[in-house]
C-alpha cells in the first residue's frame, strides 16, 4: 500500500521531469535566432556606453553622439583611432575600422532626430553662472578668448559641417574635454583651435562654462545650423568638445 501510493504520488512529477530534459535537449540543439546584419544593430556596441540608440544622459560621463554632425562624429572616431583622443576602450573598437566603416557610423548616428534630456540643475551661484553665460555668448577679447558661439551656433545647438551642440551634455564631461584640451592630453587636427582657447581659460572658467551649458535647456530642435564663415581672433575649424 505504501509503496502504491509513493509512486502514484511521484508520477506527474517524474513526467515534468522527463519532459523538461526533452525540452533542454531540443533548445540545445536548436539554430539561435538569426540576428539582421544592419548598421543599427552593428552599433549596439556603443549603446553600453552612450546609451539607446546613443542618447545618453545628461546625468553620466559619456557624451551624447545622436544628432550631432557626421564631421564631427567621423574627426572623433578618427582621433581615437589614431589616439589623439586617450580612451583605451575606444580605440581597440576602432583600431581596426577603415576610414569608410567610420563614416558609415557617424552618417548612422548624427541622422538620429531624438528627444533631449531636461537640463541639469547644478544649483550653483548666480554670479557663477552669469560669468559662463558671458563665456558662452560674448567670450572675453581682452584675454582673446572668443565667445563660444561664434563657432557652435547662437543657440549652441551645433554647425555643419563639423561643430557639435554644447547643450544636453554632462557637466563633468565638458570639464573634462576642455581640461584635456588645456592639459595637452586631448588633441585635434591642425589648427587645433579648441587646445589654443583652453590654455587661456582658468579653472573658475571652466568650471563657470561647464556649469552654465549644463544647465541649458536645448531651443527648438536641437539640430546643428547651417555652415558660414568663422570670423573669431582665432581660426575655427575641425572638432571642438
Amino acid at each position: 500500500m505504501t509503496q502504491t501510493l509513493f509512486y502514484s504520488f511521484n508520477y506527474p512529477r517524474i513526467v515534468v521531469l522527463l519532459c523538461g530534459c526533452l525540452l533542454g535537449v531540443q533548445l540545445a540543439h536548436a539554430a539561435p535566432p538569426p540576428v539582421s546584419d544592419t548598421i543599427k544593430q552593428r552599433m549596439q556596441a556603443c549603446t553600453g556606453c552612450h546609451g539607446k540608440e546613443g542618447v545618453s544622459t545628461n546625468q553620466g560621463y559619456f557624451p551624447r553622439i545622436a544628432g550631432k554632425p557626421a564631421g564631427y562624429l567621423y574627426n572623433q572616431l578618427v582621433n581615437f583611432r589614431e589616439q589623439r583622443r586617450q580612451n583605451a576602450a575606444m580605440t581597440h573598437l576602432l583600431e581596426n575600422m577603415s576610414d569608410a566603416y567610420l563614416h558609415e557610423m557617424a552618417d548612422y548616428f548624427s541622422a538620429l532626430d531624438l528627444p533631449y534630456p531636461p537640463p541639469q540643475h547644478a544649483g550653483k551661484a548666480a554670479g557663477l553662472l552669469a560669468r559662463g553665460e558671458q563665456l558662452v555668448m560674448q567670450g572675453d577679447p581682452q584675454r582673446d578668448i572668443p565667445a563660444c558661439t561664434a563657432c557652435h551656433g547662437k543657440a549652441m545647438t551645433g554647425r555643419l559641417p563639423s561643430t557639435p551642440g554644447l547643450l544636453g551634455l554632462p557637466r563633468d564631461y565638458v570639464v573634462a574635454q576642455i581640461g584635456g584640451w588645456k592639459a595637452g592630453s586631448r588633441k585635434a587636427g591642425e589648427p587645433d583651435c579648441m587646445a589654443q582657447v583652453a590654455k587661456r581659460l582658468t579653472i573658475d572658467d571652466i568650471d563657470a562654462v561647464s556649469t552654465w551649458l549644463s544647465s541649458q535647456a536645448i531651443r527648438e530642435n536641437g539640430h546643428p545650423a547651417a555652415a558660414s564663415r568663422q570670423t573669431t581672433s582665432i581660426v575655427c575649424k575641425g572638432d571642438k568638445p
